[in-house]
């Protein structure tokens, strides 16, 4: 579903797939004035391939809530707006959020939040159903991750393009996880889409970055339950390297050894086992068995 132009040209081809490109992206930056702010990571992207495996891999239907993080000079914001999304775009750099308001006045589907997205409510920037979909500024990938996840209204979809490392570290099998794994991979199904060399953006970044996608699950724990789970999954990564029986009860003193081997055993999970090796569904199974943690130490 396309979207009318505004008036006086239309801002949603300046920058499609078929017109980006490194040396045009280089242009349209000093022609605005909008060259790249370190500190906010900002790497435009310049690869339209990329940008269509983007908006393919989203499967936006037409009215489709998006909410955009880190929209920058607007080229998927353009794409997804292209694709007919009603998008809200929240951009924490005053000089890109003015650009932008200038960029897309007067096409329908678009709001603007200029602030950090982290100090923003998300039941006032979206409402269900909804999709995350962003080229996520990478130094915010772990908070931003969280905060959609944990808290409604959460994405049914999120297309996300982070520094490889991270998505590989995010959809890592049993043998490789870490404690951000087991978090999204308890609240999603995920995959790395395809990897995306540090050539594909504006300016290039030092590392590699990678497409992640994933499809919410429903939530299986109730709150309680659910924090006692991540007391569990934290307990045993602070020590990753060593063995759940050594570790758990050194981190968790107040469950006792007794309750923890016990626990183990009851799952058939070997206590030599260490924390990177479970499965969600393991950890599941043994926060399960173990039982309520009880109040954290220190209260």
């Amino acid at each position: 579903m396309a979207r009318p132009a505004a008036p006086g040209g239309d801002p949603l081809a300046e920058l499609d797939s078929v017109h980006l490109g490194a040396e045009t992206v280089e242009r349209y930056l000093r022609r605005h004035g909008l060259m790249a702010l370190k500190r906010f990571s900002q790497n435009h992207l310049v690869d339209g391939e990329v940008l269509e495996a983007i908006i393919a891999t989203a499967e936006l239907a037409p009215g489709r809530r998006v909410l955009e993080i880190g929209p920058g000079i607007g080229i998927l914001t353009a794409a997804l707006l292209r694709a007919g999304a009603d998008v809200t775009a929240v951009e924490v750099d005053r000089r890109l959020a003015a650009h932008l308001r200038e960029r897309f006045e007067g096409i329908p589907g678009l709001r603007l939040v200029e602030g950090d997205v982290l100090d923003q409510s998300l039941a006032d920037l979206v409402s269900d159903p909804w999709d995350l979909v962003a080229n996520l500024p990478y130094h915010i990938t772990s908070p931003v991750l969280h905060r959609v996840l944990e808290h409604a209204p959460r994405p049914e979809r999120f297309v996300l393009m982070l520094q490889r490392e991270v998505a590989e570290r995010v959809a890592a099998p049993a043998g490789g996880k870490s404690y951000l794994s087991v978090f999204v991979q308890y609240h999603a199904d995920v995959q790395v889409v395809r990897v995306v060399p540090a050539r594909a953006f504006e300016p290039a970044p030092e590392v590699e970055s990678a497409l992640l996608a994933g499809v919410t699950r429903p939530r299986r724990l109730d709150p309680i339950a659910e924090a006692d789970l991540w007391r569990l999954v934290q307990a045993g990564f602070r020590e990753r390297r060593k063995m759940l029986h050594n570790v758990l009860p050194r981190q968790l003193p107040a469950v006792g050894r007794p309750r923890f081997e016990a626990a183990l055993a009851a799952v058939d999970i070997a206590d030599d086992r260490r924390p990177q090796t479970l499965s969600v569904e393991e950890w599941l199974a043994l926060a399960a068995a173990i039982g309520p943690l009880g109040p954290p130490s220190g209260r």
